[in-house]
């Protein structure tokens, strides 16, 4: 498959991120506060087929040691081709020096495992929405 990888968020149709995060059963927000979101990332990757964005992902980080991968997701109609692996894989060569953590979706560990990825023994977290994220496995 001919794809393009962009770095930057330029031309970016935000209303396509937020549906696309929808449609995968990620978190996801009005279009404005994903644009926010990735404008202030580190990292940012889109990947298009043609004139379409049909998968991305974003880092945060210092820049030095640490960095944290949010909203990796792929169009469901592209999925299993490979594409969440490139976007993975431009994040992590954008940060060598950088130890890097992300969330999982419950069931998709094994992608990233893949990625060199392992679990945490003492990882924790504070949701703004705590029983959403216990329904959806994220906590105990």
């Amino acid at each position: 498959m001919d794809i393009e990888v962009r770095l930057d968020c330029s031309g970016v149709d935000w209303k396509i991120v937020s549906d696309t995060l929808r449609d995968v059963e990620m978190g996801y927000h009005e279009p404005s506060l994903h644009r926010k979101a990735f404008e202030n990332s580190y990292v940012t990757v889109f990947v298009y087929h043609g004139n379409r964005m049909i998968g991305f992902g974003r880092a945060i980080s210092d820049g030095a040691y640490q960095a944290a991968i949010y909203d990796v997701a792929v169009n469901p109609d592209f999925q299993k081709k490979g594409l969440g692996s490139t976007i993975i894989e431009n994040i992590l060569a954008r940060l060598p020096q950088c130890n890097i953590i992300l969330y999982a979706s419950p069931g998709k560990e094994d992608f990233y495992i893949k990625h060199d990825f392992r679990k945490m023994k003492t990882g924790m977290a504070h949701f703004s929405n705590a029983e959403k994220m216990a329904e959806k496995g994220f906590t105990d």
